[in-house]
């Protein structure tokens, strides 16, 4: 089941539509009196950020609507009291969330709501369990439970723990101190994860980054404590196959650095789409428009993997599909204006024409900043990635491509440092006089400089040292004759997601944490005559298959998103699920390295 639908009915289910049992006292005349007169008791939904953003993603409002919720507030945010209301606060178990929880019940005169029922998203520290139940709020607390969904389920086979400052507290040498808290922390969110899925993987990590070992003993110890509380977590011949990989962001840094062009991973790469939000103006003289760009969307969930060639032709194809099975008239090759025309004449299928329209804006937008420039930048970064140029010869000098770019005045300084980035790794590493000259080349100010030179802390030779060996993934022939010039890297993950599952992963460089250990490839016998005769046609579509969850530290990029779908798609008898502290675009990933401080 997708996970956005499991936590949504989770949510609702266990949060939502929770009832506390009436007060002994009030009997069932109390219990009425409470509901009103609609038979509906009305509540207030209180959340925290990663409660919020759960809350969002996952569930709908007229779906909580229907459930009693009358308002959904924000925790740190200035309230109206509301003290004839019930409230449900869904939050994570922080010092700042509690700390609001308590003071909204610090005056017993004047409290915020008349009760609380409180859910944490996870197991809360006991410090600050003692310190709610000493405080005025425990008087006015009927419910206090554990979810145990400390994730952000991203898109079906995706999620985030909304964390984006673990990049600076495990990369970084001045966040030492902490470092140990927050691993914690993040143990605890995959260890939810796994219990929401109903999974207890075995656990292996890539041993080259001395962290990820502390970081899959911690989850290993989480998990353990989930199944003491539910032994049937993880039981059966296919998820005893299951696997839970823990590796960091310097496995591979090309994947997040390179201008990818299928559609999902170049959008959020060009166009400014803040929290899948994409802005675009339909037509003349009109106002602009506001799509979010989610699986509510059956349109976007086909193209967002397509590369952008296709993309148009598509959507056009599909529109064309719509129009003639409403025996509408249009031409193979609709434009926007024609769209715009048939939105008015056709009121009643605005929803579906106004889909088709965003979705070619979409692929123009892109396209128009792919012809203005990025099309030179991509072949460079190509074989750079690859080391060989579109025919498969060897590139001698990468230089001759290079420096014209960084003398570019029209191009960006963030692309500048993208194509250094991507030499120094395909070098492992330049000498400081070489780097100098690049930075020289470019005009790159300290602060970009900084972005090149911090690839450092995540394992990268930077600048040449012969003694550091790098271990890398041996890589897979993938290019065949249909394979895009642009597009003829495959990022690193995919070799490891199919070599995990064909169980050819170099067991010295990602071992299993000790003790845990199994044969990943054993299947129960089965008798194809009798095993299934018994079951329900209709439940065939459900499959049992053991999964492969992938948690990235320090943020996953759009392409390597994609991987867990077309290994899932190839592979057919495993799921595979991509995950990470948060999600990647270029641009991020850059700052994120530009902003991770030096001193210890």
């Amino acid at each position: 089941m997708a996970l956005k639908m499991l936590v949504g009915q989770k949510i609702m289910n266990e949060v939502v539509k929770y009832k506390p049992p009436p007060p002994k006292k009030a009997g069932a005349a109390g219990a009425a009196k409470a509901a009103g007169a609609g038979g509906i008791e009305w509540r207030v939904l209180v959340v925290d950020k990663l409660g919020m953003r759960m809350v969002s993603a996952c569930t709908k409002m007229h779906e909580i609507s229907a459930e009693g919720i009358t308002l959904v507030e924000d925790i740190n945010k200035k309230r109206e009291p509301l003290p004839t209301m019930d409230a449900i606060y869904l939050i994570t178990p922080s010092d700042e969330s509690v700390r609001s929880l308590i003071r909204d019940f610090e005056n017993p005169a004047r409290p915020m709501y008349r009760y609380a029922h409180v859910f944490f998203t996870e197991v809360c520290p006991e410090e600050l369990f003692n310190d709610l139940c000493k405080s005025c709020a425990a008087r006015k607390i009927k419910t206090l439970k554990e979810i145990n969904i400390a994730f952000l389920p991203y898109e079906c086979q995706v999620f985030s723990l909304d964390s984006p400052d673990t990049f600076q507290c495990l990369y970084s040498p001045a966040f030492a101190s902490i470092r140990g808290k927050h691993i914690e922390r993040i143990a605890e969110q995959i260890a939810t994860l796994c219990a929401t899925l109903g999974e207890y993987p075995n656990v292996r990590y890539r041993v080259d980054w001395e962290r990820n070992v502390d970081l899959a003993a911690s989850v290993q110890q989480k998990l353990d404590a989930y199944k003491a509380d539910e032994p049937t977590m993880g039981e059966g011949p296919e998820k005893a196959r299951s696997q839970l990989l823990i590796l960091d962001r310097g496995f591979d840094c090309v994947s997040p650095l390179l201008h990818e062009l299928t559609l999902q991973a170049m959008a959020y790469d060009l166009l400014p789409i803040v929290n899948d939000v994409y802005r675009y103006t339909p037509g003349p003289n009109q106002a602009d428009k506001e799509v979010l760009l989610d699986e509510n969307d059956d349109l976007w969930v086909e193209l967002r993997h397509e590369h952008i060639a296709v993309v148009s032709t598509q959507v056009t194809q599909n529109l064309k599909k719509f129009t003639d099975s409403k025996r509408m008239s249009s031409t193979d090759k609709s434009s926007m204006r024609d769209l715009s025309q048939m939105i008015k004449k056709m009121p009643q299928y605005q929803k579906e024409l106004s889909k088709y329209s965003t979705h070619l804006h979409l692929a123009e937008d892109c396209m128009k900043s792919y012809q203005n420039y990025v099309d030179k930048l991509c072949r460079v970064e190509q074989d750079l990635a690859m080391g060989t140029d579109a025919e498969g010869e060897k590139i001698k000098d990468h230089m001759r491509n290079i420096v014209p770019i960084l003398l570019d005045a029209n191009v960006s300084n963030y692309d500048k440092v993208r194509i250094i980035s991507l030499y120094v790794m395909i070098k492992n590493g330049i000498s400081e006089e070489n780097l100098t000259k690049l930075f020289t080349h470019a005009q790159l100010s300290t602060k970009h400089q900084d972005m090149v030179r911090n690839l450092s802390f995540l394992g990268i030779n930077v600048i040449a040292d012969s003694r550091k060996k790098i271990y890398s993934v041996p890589r897979k022939e993938r290019i065949t004759e249909s394979t895009y010039q642009m597009s003829r890297w495959t990022p690193v993950i995919k070799d490891i997601m199919e070599d995990c599952i064909e169980d050819k992963l170099d067991p010295r460089h990602f071992p299993f944490l000790e003790g845990r250990a199994q044969n990943t490839n054993y299947h129960a016998p089965t008798s194809a005559r009798y095993g299934h005769w018994h079951k329900d046609k209709a439940q065939t579509q459900v499959k049992n298959v053991p999964r492969l969850i992938i948690f990235i530290v320090g943020g996953v990029s759009m392409s390597e998103m994609r991987c867990a779908y077309e290994v899932t798609n190839s592979v057919r008898n495993w799921e595979v699920l991509v995950g990470s502290s948060h999600v990647l675009s270029p641009e991020i990933f850059l700052s994120d390295l530009g902003s991770l401080s030096k001193e210890d």
